[in-house]
């Protein structure tokens, strides 16, 4: 699966011939600004529960378990790595980030806050500066987030220098395309050192190619400015758990957080601060209590003690190119 994508083919995402997005996810993506949220999430329940009765490679790919060639493990010979991400959708995320940033930093964790440059808020530089300081990386969200970045190769390119403007702007190393659209060759024309827009499996996406492994791994070039580390998410994202499935524990999570870790994988979340409910308050149809997130944490610290790496991503990026180059 990973060589396909690799290959790069120039397939437009909103084509109905099933190289990438389908006609029904184009028709739902065209409404989605006029939906109301209740109607978009029983929309998109429904669709999950059909594709969950044909397929058994989620929320676990049994395949994706086997290590790249020359994998020798994490640093100082831990289990697993534990990456901690955040993909910032609206206004309302931006107020919580620092809220959530706190959560994280009174359980010891860090983690990285992807941003959009030209969405539907406006990034404060004391913000950044202020996640910065507290420990934690900013990374560039596609560049407005409304799903046309990666529609046709000409989107792409006449996209790519603006978000390679911000890339600079922001001093980041790390991008994630909006909707986890991914073409890995196309991504080679962005500054970066990491790119998150891939996961193991997760059919539920608009672009449901997944890379079929639970490690991070080298995307080539003969150009040595256009290599960089793809780092897949590797557990469900909180959306899908919590608004859609309407879970209501964590234990999805903690069963694949098991599996992970007996294969010496990567533990990557990707949890929105937009979702989160603070202070017991009831959450509305766009949330989930912030507790849960808590619980997961304090399940990883309990549970694996001094087991886990917990690098930025910008962190992890640099220990996998570094071991790729010198082999």
């Amino acid at each position: 699966m990973r060589d396909r994508l690799l290959q790069g083919e120039d397939r437009l995402l909103d084509s109905t011939e099933g190289r990438g997005m389908s006609l029904l996810n184009a028709m739902y993506y065209a409404f989605k600004p006029f939906l109301p949220q209740a109607a978009r999430y029983t929309m998109r329940r429904l669709r999950m529960n059909h594709i969950l009765q044909r397929t058994d490679d989620w929320p676990i790919m049994a395949s994706a378990a086997t290590p790249p060639a020359g994998w020798n493990g994490w640093p100082d010979g831990k289990d697993f790595a534990l990456l901690l991400t955040h993909d910032v959708e609206g206004p309302a995320g931006l107020d919580r980030c620092i809220r959530l940033a706190e959560l994280e930093e009174k359980h010891g964790f860090r983690s990285s806050f992807n941003l959009i440059p030209e969405g539907g808020y406006i990034v404060p530089p004391e913000l950044r500066q202020r996640l910065e300081e507290m420990g934690f990386e900013i990374g560039v969200h596609d560049l407005r987030h409304d799903g046309s970045l990666f529609r046709s190769r000409r989107s792409f390119d006449e996209c790519a220098p603006r978000i390679n403007t911000h890339l600079k702007e922001w001093n980041a190393v790390g991008f994630r395309a909006g909707f986890m659209f991914h073409n890995l060759e196309w991504i080679k024309a962005l500054d970066i050192e990491y790119d998150a827009s891939t996961f193991d499996t997760d059919p539920f996406e608009p672009q449901p190619d997944g890379v079929g492994t639970i490690f991070p791994f080298a995307v080539d070039d003969e150009d040595p400015a256009r290599r960089y580390i793809e780092i897949p998410y590797t557990l469900p994202q909180d959306a899908t758990l919590f608004l859609v499935l309407r879970e209501r524990d964590i234990e999805i999570w903690r069963r694949k957080t098991e599996w992970l870790v007996a294969h010496g994988g990567m533990v990557h979340v990707n949890v929105h601060p937009d979702y989160l409910c603070f202070d017991g308050k009831r959450p509305a149809t766009s949330e989930f209590d912030a507790g849960l997130y808590e619980r997961f944490l304090l399940h990883i610290k309990e549970s694996y003690g001094d087991r886990y790496w917990n690098p930025l991503p910008r962190e992890l990026g640099r220990f996998v190119a570094k071991r790729h180059h010198a082999g």
